[in-house]
């Protein structure tokens, strides 16, 4: 059976049922029909105190990967199966992911509900608009948009350079015809004609406002703080001098408040906030995380892509800001994922090559080196394909153990939480012995370009950093500002350690070229842009669209 059809003949019990399992009663529901709900705010805020408190709240278990090949290895998989897992054990425990955005659905990887008998559903719902909430954030950053240019039309009384506007607009699919463009052509009144950009919804700095903000205060706070463009004296504006602050938030009021759906075995899931890891800071909302934390012994979590970019994120932008710290960290490895960085074909990677998992475990040695300098214990799970043989399997538990890690076996997406009962008992023993000493990779003090070198050679293992002209004189100017002692992010490609797609395995002593620096103001951290990486990706030749269909009883037919 395909993963939509496992979904679709599984039997959901009412979310409120699933609610009750962590504490959470159904009067503290917004309901969204019966399986799909938001936390209301009286106890959001609630949970919130609650996840303060050091020893109130469970422990926090991270997924991330390895540098995943163009279809995923399934981190989204291990971590439902590994929350089904420890309920099996006899743990209270829940999920915390991303959304999934329509870019991806339509494009190349598919949605992000898992895959085999580890899902949360209802899985079209939760692919497809599920609460509106990108939707939400699509309308905020536009409204924002259409204000900005609706100032400049009417009169511009805060003198804003159109030449300098750096708030894009937004959607949210893959279409890079709108990467460039010029608008306000036509008469005088349709406005004043300047180059414009489209970035897709989850690259938006509001879809990482709503993220990280905890309250309505909060984000507004941060709305206000957006810096929007300069004037012609060369100074920055903020989106909060334009006074509608209120109007931005009040589309974002039900976006802030925290999803929960159920896993295919009735247990909690988390869903909320969706941003990629490659363009954005690829972590879930903090709301979400911190309602789990308050109403679960065990909470898991996970962080797009490889652990160069999602885990660092997690650890350097979000642990920072939120002020909580992961317990373990479980890295998703896969047979054919080293095999190809192990130099196999992406059309081979179903034959068996022992020499080539040994190979390729170069770059998982490099991720695991990188986890372990922020202090954190590591488990591997070995996300299963029917293709594995049992001497592959033989030789990366072997690797493993020469390089003081364990690898364990993970078999959700065909057995679902019994398949991953074994990782959950490695993972629960780890957690519980609390040999963990957090810290994070850099300092708030060290300057922007030093945090930018920082991460260049401790992380993707480079030799240097080249720093493009402009992006320096930003970097000056951000300094001057104010601005350096906010975390960096860094927009690069997913497929490889370094910035370039085509390096594989684990590359080093090449120079990481940064081409661009953007401000982040209202999030709090600085995006530095490496390589040809884009905030808006465009469609393959052959989109998953293509399989996608829908009949007259309204069931879905393509979707993965």
């Amino acid at each position: 059976m395909t993963d939509i059809e496992i979904a679709q003949k599984n039997e959901m019990i009412a979310i409120s049922k699933v609610a009750k399992k962590i504490g959470i009663e159904e009067s503290a529901l917004e309901l969204y029909g019966k399986h799909k709900a938001k936390i209301n705010f009286s106890k959001l805020r609630e949970l919130q105190e609650k996840a303060r408190e050091k020893n109130a709240r469970g422990k926090l278990i991270l997924v991330t990967a390895i540098t995943p090949t163009p279809a995923g290895e399934g981190k989204s998989t291990v971590t439902i199966g590994l929350t089904d897992g420890l309920c099996k054990i006899g743990k209270r425990a829940a999920a915390a992911l991303r959304e999934p955005s329509l870019g991806p659905c339509f494009g190349v990887k598919g949605g992000a509900c898992g895959g085999g008998f580890a899902q949360i559903v209802p899985m079209e719902d939760i692919n497809l608009h599920f609460t509106g909430d990108i939707h939400a954030i699509t309308a905020a950053n536009n409204l924002i948009a259409a204000l900005i240019d609706n100032h400049i039309q009417q009169g511009n009384e805060l003198q804003i350079d159109p030449r300098t506007v750096s708030w894009k607009r937004c959607v949210d699919l893959n279409d890079r015809q709108l990467r460039n463009i010029i608008s306000g052509l036509g008469k005088r009144t349709d406005g004043v004609p300047r180059e414009d950009h489209f970035q897709i919804s989850v690259a938006s700095e509001i879809m990482a406002i709503v993220c990280l903000s905890k309250t309505i205060s909060e984000l507004k706070e941060r709305l206000a703080n957006i810096t929007i463009a300069q004037n012609f004296s060369k100074q920055d504006v903020k989106f909060g001098e334009l006074k509608c602050v209120g109007a931005v938030a009040a589309l974002l009021k039900d976006a802030i408040r925290p999803n929960l759906v159920q896993t295919l075995e009735k247990n909690p899931a988390f869903v909320h906030g969706g941003p990629f890891a490659n363009i954005a800071h690829g972590c879930n909302s903090v709301n979400a995380t911190l309602c789990a934390l308050a109403s679960a012994d065990y909470v898991v979590t996970e962080a797009g892509f490889a652990a160069d970019l999602g885990a660092e994120k997690f650890m350097d932008i979000k642990c920072r800001l939120a002020k909580i710290a992961p317990d373990a960290v479980v890295v998703v490895a896969t047979i054919r994922a080293l095999k190809m960085h192990g130099g196999v074909p992406k059309n081979a990677l179903s034959s068996p090559d022992v020499a080539a998992v040994e190979r390729g475990f170069e770059n998982l040695k490099v991720h695991l080196e990188n986890l372990a300098k922020f202090g954190v214990k590591t488990i591997v799970a070995v996300n299963k394909f029917s293709s594995d043989t049992e001497e592959e399997i033989f030789a990366l538990k072997k690797l493993c153990e020469q390089n003081d890690s364990r690898a364990v076996l993970c078999e959700a997406w065909e057995k679902g939480g019994e398949g991953a009962a074994e990782l959950a008992r490695v993972v629960a023993e780890t957690v519980e012995r609390g040999e963990n000493n957090f810290h994070y990779l850099y300092e708030d003090s060290l300057p922007l370009k030093e945090k930018i070198e920082t991460l260049a050679k401790e992380i993707y293992r480079a030799q240097r950093v080249e720093f493009a002209e402009a992006a320096l004189k930003k970097i000056d100017a951000l300094e001057k500002s104010g601005y350096g002692n906010l975390p960096v992010c860094v927009a690069k490609t997913q497929n490889s350690i370094s910035h370039d797609p085509k390096l594989f395995g684990a590359p080093s002593g090449y120079a990481f070229p940064v081409r661009d620096v953007q401000l982040y103001s209202g999030a709090g951290f600085v995006v530095a842009l490496s390589g040809e990486i884009m905030t808006m990706p465009g469609l393959p030749k052959m989109p998953a669209a293509l399989a996608i269909d829908i009949d007259d009883d309204g069931k879905i037919t393509g979707l993965f």
